[in-house]
């Protein structure tokens, strides 16, 4: 099994990433069924780490995605560029009644003991369509590119978004690019693609051609039908020996990867989480610091652990300060409204290196 390097030639992106976009509807702490009044937050779950590595990091990187032409679609396209995205579109016409559609995500934040609660609607999603040949592979990696990243979010939408996916890391591979695939098990979308047995299916198709793993334990367990405990019967969300057990399995069953990791997060109420990572790393075992969170929003948290960890590997930096990195940059992120990053690099390795709350003056 080759080693894991990345890419030191000269290239035109850092990091491309391939899903679909989203615009999520927040209500704040007020339940949906009371609202009045809501922020929009562009998203989506391959999109966000995109999205933190450019806008914290200061890599250059792309998204795939596919692009409806209305007052939506307009409105995403103004995020993406404000965060220094560069697009690969494939458009779509909206027919002004039906569709194709930019799909929304509902999520109030919850608050104390009552949790947030998310729900979707992606029906005639423009992402959904996307199916292999509708991009120009080809000539994206011939220009550079470091690292591909996809996730179980966008396989889930519909029968050929996996096809685009196994495509375009094959593409990947070609040049030399460091595969990566955040599992991001959702089990509402996979019930509406065809149930879990499908959904084991196409992700350990799509892991076949993966570098880096990104899942915890429900996600190893549920997305590639790997036995191991119950999930809660674990004594404690931060102990990591259940998630390195899972992790031999996993390396058993797919000698391609390379790393595995994860955030680690005990919930005691909506707005108070502790907090830390760990790292696999070519048979190497890493483990961040705990912290306690102070939650404000913490859809995108997982994201920018993904981010960070990735820009760390990236840069050339240890695998115990991409760990924190990760570690890092997750924390920092839920103190934001929304799903992508506001933090400065600077912070993010102050606290990383074991900074505190105190006023900056």
């Amino acid at each position: 099994m080759a080693a894991f390097n990345v890419r030191k030639d000269s290239c035109a992106l850092d990091f491309l990433s391939l899903g679909a976009l989203v615009h999520r509807l927040d209500p704040g702490v007020i339940p949906f069924r009371k609202a009045r009044t809501l922020d929009i937050h562009v998203s989506g779950g391959e999109y966000n780490v995109a999205a933190n590595l450019s806008d914290c990091f200061g890599l250059k990187t792309g998204i795939a995605t596919a692009m409806v032409k209305y007052p939506i679609g307009e409105m995403i396209q103004a995020k993406v560029r404000e965060m220094g995205v560069t697009p690969f579109y494939k458009w779509f016409d909206h027919d002004g009644v039906r569709g194709p559609n930019m799909a929304t995500v509902y999520s109030d934040r919850g608050q104390g003991v009552r949790a947030p609660v998310v729900f979707y609607n992606r029906s005639n999603e423009a992402g959904a369509m996307l199916k292999a040949g509708d991009f120009d592979w080809k000539s994206i990696f011939a220009a550079g590119v470091r690292w591909f990243h996809s996730g179980g979010i966008f396989a889930a939408l519909s029968p050929t978004t996996s096809d685009v996916i196994i495509e375009a890391m094959q593409a990947a591979k070609a040049t030399g690019a460091i595969n990566s695939f955040d599992l991001n098990y959702r089990a509402k979308l996979w019930a509406a693609a065809g149930g879990a047995e499908r959904g084991v299916q196409v992700i350990k198709k799509i892991v076949s051609n993966v570098d880096a793993l990104i899942g915890n334990e429900e996600d190893l367990q549920k997305g590639l039908g790997i036995a191991g405990p119950e999930v809660a019967s674990t004594k404690s969300k931060l102990d990591p020996d259940t998630f390195f057990q899972l992790i031999e399995k996993v390396v058993t069953q797919h000698p391609n990867i390379k790393i595995v990791a994860t955030t680690l997060r005990e919930v005691h109420s909506t707005n108070r989480h502790d907090w830390a990572a760990v790292l696999w790393l070519e048979g190497k075992k890493y483990v961040s610091p705990m912290c306690q969170l102070d939650v404000i929003d913490r859809i995108g948290g997982g994201d920018g652990f993904a981010a960070g960890l990735i820009y760390g590997l990236i840069a050339g930096r240890s695998p115990e300060d991409a760990l924190r990195l990760g570690w890092a940059h997750g924390a920092l992120l839920t103190t934001f409204p929304g799903d992508v990053t506001m933090a400065k690099l600077d912070e993010v390795e102050a606290f990383a290196k074991g900074g505190s709350a105190r006023v900056q003056r």
